[in-house]
């Protein structure tokens, strides 16, 4: 389990609010993906997206800690795992890491908590270790190749002026932080900081710009025919399911809480109007005390 590291500052920074030193899990490959693994009792799995890393549910897993055994990884390129710079960062390949994550603490009961592209990576793990899962929450995601590619996403995929802002000039980390949620004037100080801390560099930022560049946009490409199989695929799960969803998100928008309603008539869901794509950020205890009594 993770202790947390001691501060003796009262100011309010990202570490204050994420006090776990991370433990690493050897991959098939040699490399090692960060996790943190918190409190005791049922076990909730947190998988997160692009641009963040597990720093992004630090409310959350401070809310349920005292009750609840949080673990929360790092994909492979992002947050404090091992960032190589020639790998394939592709959804397939991360699922595969979070599948044999699964399988080396031989994790069972678990509720997968998935925000952004851990969604996808999220159910595709579930999907290949069905028995270790008890339960689903999502949180503005989607897990089916997209509807619509939002233009403020695609001008990342520029040539050349692409890579520039996303690997030189962080843009896309930096844009999420005001245009990911709904707090006026942008995120807090500390969430932002926290957020952006581990893409300090051109080479840390190598998983951030592989994510943006496998949205598919064709049905002949790789990770299009990957989602189009896990939407296939979710149907016949059976487990609990919770649908959150933050109404003011303008990339995993209302639509894609429609079409989870309908591949899941069965799902519980929850709207909360004044969050945005950062929900996790913008409504944690909402999010909490849902969380709460849907695992119990």
């Amino acid at each position: 389990m993770t202790s947390p590291v001691s501060k003796s500052s009262t100011v309010t920074s990202w570490e204050s609010l994420f006090p776990y030193r991370p433990q690493l899990a050897n991959l098939a490959d040699g490399l090692r993906m960060a996790y943190v693994d918190v409190g005791s009792g049922p076990a909730i799995l947190f998988v997160h997206g692009n641009p963040t890393w597990s720093f992004y549910y630090h409310a959350l897993i401070s809310g349920l800690r005292h009750r609840f055994r949080c673990i929360a990884v790092d994909h492979l390129g992002c947050g404090r795992s091992d960032k190589p710079q020639d790998y394939p960062y592709s959804l397939t390949q991360h699922i595969a890491n979070l599948t044999h994550f699964l399988d080396q603490f031989d994790l069972h009961e678990l509720t997968l908590v998935a925000h952004d592209w851990g969604g996808a990576i999220g159910l595709g793990a579930l999907l290949e270790r069905p028995q270790r899962f008890a339960r689903i929450v999502l949180l503005n995601t989607a897990a089916f190749p997209p509807p619509y590619f939002p233009w403020r996403i695609r001008v990342c995929r520029m040539p050349l002026l692409g890579t520039l802002a996303l690997r030189g000039l962080n843009l896309f980390s930096r844009a999420a932080i005001t245009m990911a949620t709904s707090r006026p004037g942008g995120l807090r100080p500390w969430d932002a900081d926290g957020l952006l801390a581990p893409y300090d560099s051109w080479a840390n930022r190598v998983a951030v710009e592989h994510f943006v560049r496998d949205i598919p946009t064709k049905p002949t490409q790789a990770t299009w025919k990957a989602l189009q199989r896990i939407e296939g695929e979710i149907h016949g799960l059976t487990m609990p399911k919770l649908l959150i969803w933050g109404m003011q998100d303008w990339c995993f928008r209302p639509e894609c809480l429609s079409r989870f309603r309908a591949i899941w008539p069965e799902a519980t869901a929850i709207e909360i109007a004044s969050a945005g794509h950062y929900v996790a950020l913008d409504a944690p205890h909402e999010i909490i005390a849902a969380l709460s009594g849907f695992v119990r």
